[in-house]
């Protein structure tokens, strides 16, 4: 991992916490899907790690895809223009699907993908986030399933990254102010 000397970290949730959140997760999803074979998206690159984690703690047969957005760049602030880098590859028409994200903040880019995908025509379509940071909403998303509520402050670590660094971090961690 590549650091400048200005880069301070500080641990918001340690791995431990946040598996235990997965799980719990995880069986609040197992509850709501039982007797289905949805098909899992996972918003890539961001809830890459989450997803590996919850989907091995589903006990449901499951489909899984990934759907590649782009607002933010190389930068920390979201330029607020979304588009589809990389679509989905399985029909949604008539299925239940569960969008896995990894955190939810301005809610533009979540916002563009849930009604994106609704007019696909799935039969349900939820939304399953780790990490919800409602100071920075400027769009009103509704969030299905929740791991826990953060601060507005830029975090890095468990797949989130800024410009492409930190996603490899075990906790979910603080990006120090100075670090820019």
């Amino acid at each position: 991992m590549k650091t400048s000397p200005k880069s301070s970290l500080t641990v918001l949730r340690t791995g431990r916490e946040i598996s235990v959140v997965v799980a719990g997760l995880a069986d609040e999803i197992t509850r709501s899907y039982a007797g289905k074979c949805p098909l899992v998206i996972g918003v890539l690159k961001g809830a890459f790690v989450f997803m590996a984690d919850l989907v091995r703690h589903l006990n449901f047969p499951l489909e899984i895809d990934f759907i590649r957005l782009s607002s933010y760049g190389s930068g920390r602030e979201s330029s607020g223009k979304v588009k589809v880098i990389q679509d989905i590859r399985a029909s949604i028409k008539g299925r239940d699907v569960l969008v896995v994200e990894d955190i939810v903040d301005t809610g533009h880019s979540i916002s563009f993908l849930m009604e994106y995908l609704q007019k696909k025509g799935p039969a349900s379509l939820k939304l399953c986030c780790l990490m919800d940071k409602p100071l920075r909403r400027r769009v009103v998303v509704p969030i299905d399933y929740v791991g826990f509520t953060v601060p507005d402050k830029f975090l890095v670590g468990y797949g989130l990254d800024c410009a492409e660094e930190y996603r490899n971090l075990p906790d979910v961690c603080i990006l120090g102010e100075d670090s820019q």
